[in-house]
């Protein structure tokens, strides 16, 4: 996902209860027992389809293959409207050792998966690939599953709002207007965009596929779909990988927030870090002066906005690039180009350092609705659970509150969202409290899912276990040459986690120059300045 305002990850609330026991939607739980014939089971007609498997690109590798499936846009009314889900699979390298099909996802909420196989497969170590059918998928509403849109214009696109008194009212209108606009165009669809719908999807893949259970590894947000997936289904849950991880505990509202708590400490950090450098950076000799600079220099663009790299930032637009600290040395660098731009020096091109782009066919370019990843993106962190606040005085205080505690980005995370004025969604959110057994991977310093996300995660599956990266950097662990890998592949191929939670330490090398997987940025937030 993209920038509004700045060159160029999720994303990302208490939960409520469980639905009740005699809710139509559970008899699709693994906890019903089974059905042994179509007229008794409502979702034969899904679970019992033949994917019609074909090449999905003509420059697409020929092992590479798509198919589409259908699921119930209400699972409680199979009978009712339809979804399509585009699936893809590269097969298991060697049929005497295949252990089954691993389900991918790369997070969002709005990220489209289905080219994950022919990504991840360049970074998927051979004794994996042997073992598993790489299967990806867009969850719905996504991509090239029936995708949603609301029509939304690039202002309405733009979500970076901080709070101030004088356009809070402003803002308000932009939030009622994204939800307006969503309900309008695709009102019928929205309550049932939701994370435990997609779970059922997931299912659905697995019957098709003739799986008794599936085995998953999912980035950032693709992490609570899995667990959401365990709680739903812990008997097909086979080996889950849970990597920069979602505190179920915190959806969506806190899972945002969370953004601006863990960029303090990644700001203090990379204040100590940079001073220890000075004759680098020119930026401070102490920590206090490291941060004071910057602190100066967002007031100077508050006043005057700085022209950077052909663009005009605001003290705001600066604060709103929060995630670029939990990089230290690309943050130093980054705030003394804005330096010298301060003081009337023309500032470089940006660097080539940026997330590699996915081997993607061009056809893969599709009739997908430009607001597509944003529309998805508020659809499920609205309608997947009934938490979010709506009354716009409550945003009002929060920001004001956290913009002091957090100044760096606290008024952005708190301050008003179309999730305000956003119907219900199809059913409560899920609390995740399950002992199924998982592997839950974690930077120290992940600007998306800081470490306090995968610890709740980790905490909510009491079956888990947990690899710590000290002074890992980024987004994503597994494929990214970790210190973690090992642990990762051990667990995919034998199927056996750790007695215990591990801890290991990246290299200087690693956690500077670590091997970006391309992950979906949360819309409106730029990775770097």
């Amino acid at each position: 996902m993209r920038s509004r305002r700045i060159a160029p990850l999720v994303a990302l609330g208490a939960v409520t209860t469980l639905i009740p026991a005699l809710t139509p939607a559970l008899a699709f739980a693994d906890t019903q027992p089974a059905r042994s014939t179509a007229s008794a089971d409502p979702l034969a007609p899904y679970t019992r389809q033949t994917p019609r498997w074909k090449r999905c690109d003509a420059e697409a590798p020929a092992n590479y293959q798509c198919a589409t499936l259908k699921v119930p846009l209400d699972y409680t009314r199979p009978n009712g409207g339809k979804l399509d889900i585009a699936l893809s699979r590269i097969k298991a390298t060697s049929p005497q050792k295949r252990h089954g099909v691993l389900l991918l996802n790369p997070g969002g909420p709005g990220g489209p998966g289905l080219d994950m196989p022919l990504y991840m497969g360049a970074e998927l170590p051979t004794a994996v690939k042997e073992r598993y059918d790489l299967i990806g998928f867009d969850p719905r509403g996504v991509g090239l599953s029936s995708p949603v849109s609301c029509g939304l214009n690039d202002d309405e696109l733009n979500w970076q709002r901080p709070y101030k008194r004088e356009t809070f009212a402003r803002d308000v209108r932009w939030a009622r207007t994204v939800a307006d606009k969503c309900r309008t165009k695709a009102g019928d669809v929205l309550p049932h965009l939701t994370t435990r719908n997609t779970a059922r999807d997931m299912d659905v893949i697995r019957a098709v596929l003739g799986e008794k259970k599936i085995s998953y590894l999912g980035y950032s947000y693709g992490t609570y779909l899995g667990a959401v997936y365990t709680q739903m289904f812990p008997k097909r849950s086979d080996r889950i990988v849970l990597d920069s991880a979602v505190d179920p505990q915190r959806i969506w509202r806190g899972m945002i927030q969370v953004w601006a708590e863990g960029a303090e400490p990644a700001f203090e950090r990379w204040s100590r870090w940079t001073a220890e450098r000075d004759a680098t950076y020119g930026l401070g000799g102490t920590p206090a002066a490291v941060a004071q600079t910057f602190w100066d220099l967002v007031a100077q663009a508050d006043r005057k906005p700085i022209d950077f790299q052909g663009t005009l930032l605001t003290g705001d637009d600066i604060r709103s690039g929060r995630a670029v600290f939990f990089d230290v040395k690309g943050a130093a660098e980054a705030i003394a180009e804005l330096k010298k731009a301060a003081e009337g020096t023309p500032s470089p091109a940006p660097s080539k350092r940026s997330t590699p782009p996915r081997p993607v066919p061009p056809s893969f370019a599709r009739a997908v609705p430009s607001d597509n990843s944003d529309a998805a993106f508020w659809a499920v962190a609205c309608a997947d659970t009934r938490a979010w606040p709506r009354d716009p005085e409550q945003y009002r205080r929060d920001a004001i509150r956290d913009k002091a505690t957090y100044p760096l980005y606290g008024d952005f995370a708190s301050n008003i969202k179309p999730c305000a004025f956003w119907k219900n969604g199809s059913e409560p959110a899920t609390k995740v409290d399950n002992a199924v057994g998982a592997l839950v991977l974690q930077n120290e310093w992940d600007s998306q899912t800081p470490l306090v996300s995968g610890q709740g995660l980790h905490r909510s599956m009491k079956g888990s276990r947990m690899v710590t990266v000290l002074d890992g950097q980024g987004h994503g662990v597994y494929g990214s040459k970790s210190c973690a890998d090992r642990t990762a592949t051990a667990y995919l191929t034998t199927g056996r986690l750790p007695a215990a939670d591990l801890t290991c330490r990246a290299t200087p090398a690693q956690a500077r120059n670590r091997t970006a997987l391309p992950l979906p940025t949360p819309p409106g937030l730029p990775a770097r300045l």
